[in-house]
């Protein structure tokens, strides 16, 4: 596939998740696989163990991505299903998070050979990363992050993810320059912002496919919006009011090329190996 040109602007490309079509989700080798192939930043998911360690983790539910079912006892479950708030971080790290890409070849990367043999062999007991060791390996390669903070509801203090989120950011020593901070939960924004001006935020919009876009009071400088819902008249208001707008989740060069002419300053992808020049630096390993 062909890279996505614009005009006259350089849009940002997110590798949502990782490169999560080359690698297990959320991984740190989902992370390196993103900035091999040239992404400018990559996006993951900032969740609270139960002893309130932050990890980098995407479902409240650790089924689809671990082996939880295998190695916690049935009883653990609550109606079938795993609650990652519900295990310490101890726990959580006798698990492995690399070895479902394998088994279920989720972007058919492994069938057209896209993932190498080699790949394979790495992805096998990858364990779900703190949020620490992101912020690490980011700060490391030189490289730049977005975490979005995710609302499971489960914590005791209402701000508990942004405020643990803000105390692993001062301890890594990462420039806030390469770091983005964003969530659905806007109130969690709204009270970094009166901790610290050191972090962009943005402001995720669109978290259901079947809810009206809503962007409240239109108080962000940035708005990332779920681009099965957005429109060119949404687009257009957004950018009327200066504001910079990122989609999620693009996956076709010849969309994404359609949202950059229409002034969408970036997108989140599964896929940065389509839209960029891979990078010549190697990654590190995690």
């Amino acid at each position: 596939m062909g890279m996505v040109k614009s005009e006259g602007r350089k849009p940002e490309i997110i590798a949502h998740r990782g490169a999560r079509s080359l690698a297990p989700e959320n991984t740190l080798v989902a992370a390196q696989k993103g900035f091999s192939a040239g992404a400018h930043r990559w996006e993951t998911d900032v969740s609270l163990t139960k002893d309130r360690h932050p990890v980098l983790f995407h479902d409240q539910d650790l089924s689809r991505c671990t082996n939880a079912a295998k190695v916690f006892a049935p009883e653990l479950a609550r109606a079938g299903r795993y609650f990652l708030s519900d295990f310490t971080l101890e726990e959580l790290l006798t698990l492995d998070a690399g070895s479902h890409f394998i088994e279920t070849d989720p972007f058919l990367t492994i069938k057209d050979n896209t993932v190498s043999r080699a790949d394979l062999a790495q992805f096998r007991n990858q364990k779900i990363p703190t949020l620490e060791q992101g912020l690490a390996l980011t700060r490391d390669l030189g490289w730049a992050i977005n975490l979005e903070l995710k609302d499971h509801g489960t914590e005791p203090d209402p701000y508990d993810t942004a405020r643990l989120t803000l105390a692993a950011l001062d301890r890594s020593g990462i420039s806030p320059d390469q770091v983005v901070i964003s969530s659905f939960n806007h109130d969690w924004l709204t009270w970094i912002l009166t901790n610290t001006k050191q972090f962009e935020l943005q402001a995720l919009v669109g978290d259901l496919d079947t809810a009206p876009l809503d962007f409240k009071d239109f108080s962000f400088s940035v708005y990332n919006v779920n681009a099965r819902l957005i429109t060119t008249d949404d687009i257009n208001m957004l950018k009327a009011r200066g504001k910079k707008i990122n989609l999620f989740t693009v996956n076709e060069p010849a969309r994404a090329a359609l949202f950059f002419e229409a002034g969408v300053d970036g997108i989140f992808t599964d896929f940065p190996q389509h839209f960029c020049e891979p990078n010549s630096e190697p990654p590190k390993k995690g």
